[in-house]
């Protein structure tokens, strides 16, 4: 991108207006310009023919369009499908478009990396490199959209903030992405379709309680005790499981809403029936459902994934405490199924091929220097 050129893509709506206004366009234009970038999917100003060629050609010589690359795309036998997307500055990030009988659901990144350090998450292997921009992050549904309209297919019916990175330590720039993605002068997707999974970071869980962008809410649980979750996850030793239910149970829900508890199942670790008996109990009160994830292994992992007698016993025990339970099977197991594994196979691959595009990958991490915590 050149960059002399304002990337249209940072501004909100009411900035577009007033700078638009400034250089003697009519402030309608602003929303003219967003259909054709978010709803017909325009990669130039030329495409936007209902708007005066002269104005077309200032406002080409003041913004630019970004938008991501698609470096790579795996599909699996199920029709889960993964994307690697190239960034400005050399980085990578995942997506995953995971089909299901009434729902095509886009699972997106947030970071490039993660800090949390979980000890059973591949992308946490990698460390953190930095945050995305709040456009990096929106573009990942529109570039997808745009894929699943030339092919004629249906389109992309749910958001989740669940791939690479950890959203609430993002938080503005997750935020001015969720806005352009719930807006309907934006993407249009209902918050009631878009969901944002979190480690457990109590003070921006109440941050987002009082935002007013009304997405579900998705905690990653894991663990039925400080001590277990303490060694699986990190975070948890800054907000302990009180701390994260006390959160869970102040997060306003709007009708007919619940908090959806993520517990990935792992062999011998938190999935004995005491554990889904401290599950029941730490629960109660709080409006939700236990989404059960049998760990999905990758090379080099700690852990196992939990036979299917372990998985139904523990599904059992929820159910008869009247949780909504459901077992969730990973998808895409066939295509470098793990969050994080298609983009460290392609920063390996580009390591090994040269030594000019390992100094291109330590060149773009010092640029990338991560903001404080």
């Amino acid at each position: 991108m050149n960059r002399s050129l304002v990337n249209i893509k940072t501004l909100a709506r009411d900035e577009l207006k007033a700078d638009l206004v400034k250089t003697g366009l009519k402030s309608y234009r602003a929303d003219q310009v967003l259909q054709w970038i978010y709803k017909k999917h325009a990669l130039s100003f030329g495409e936007m023919t209902n708007i005066a060629t002269a104005e077309r050609e200032m406002l080409a010589s003041r913004f630019a369009i970004p938008v991501l690359s698609v470096l790579h795309e795996e599909r699996s036998t199920d029709g889960a499908r993964k994307y690697l997307f190239g960034l400005e500055d050399g980085h990578t990030i995942e997506s995953v478009l995971i089909p299901d009988e009434d729902r095509l659901t886009l699972c997106i990144s947030s970071q490039v990396g993660c800090r949390q350090a979980c000890r059973f998450c591949l992308t946490a292997k990698g460390g953190f490199t930095r945050n995305l921009r709040s456009w990096e992050i929106s573009d990942q549904v529109l570039m997808v959209s745009r894929i699943l309209k030339e092919e004629g297919g249906r389109g992309i019916t749910n958001i989740v903030l669940m791939g690479m990175g950890e959203p609430l330590a993002n938080f503005d720039e997750v935020l001015k992405a969720l806005q352009v993605i719930t807006s309907g002068r934006g993407l249009g997707f209902s918050p009631r379709r878009v969901t944002l999974s979190t480690a457990g970071l109590v003070p921006f869980i109440d941050a987002l309680g009082k935002s007013g962008v009304k997405v579900n809410l998705a905690i990653s649980l894991n663990a039925s005790t400080d001590e277990v979750r303490d060694r699986l996850m990190p975070v948890n030793k800054r907000w302990p499981l009180k701390e994260l239910l006390a959160a869970c149970r102040r997060f306003p829900l709007e009708p007919r809403r619940r908090i959806t508890f993520e517990y990935v199942l792992l062999k011998g670790v938190n999935d004995s029936e005491g554990d889904a008996l401290r599950v029941a109990k730490m629960l109660k009160g709080i409006r939700g459902k236990v989404n059960l994830i049998p760990f999905n292994p990758f090379p080099g992992s700690e852990y196992d994934r939990p036979g299917e007698k372990t998985v139904r016993r523990f599904q059992q025990i929820l159910l008869d405490h009247r949780y909504v339970a459901p077992v969730r099977e990973s998808r895409g197991r066939d295509i470098s199924a793990a969050c994080g594994q298609l983009r460290e196979r392609a920063i390996e691959a580009l390591d090994a091929a040269t030594d000019e595009g390992r100094g291109r990958r330590e060149e773009g991490e010092k640029r990338c220097t991560p903001p404080s915590s």
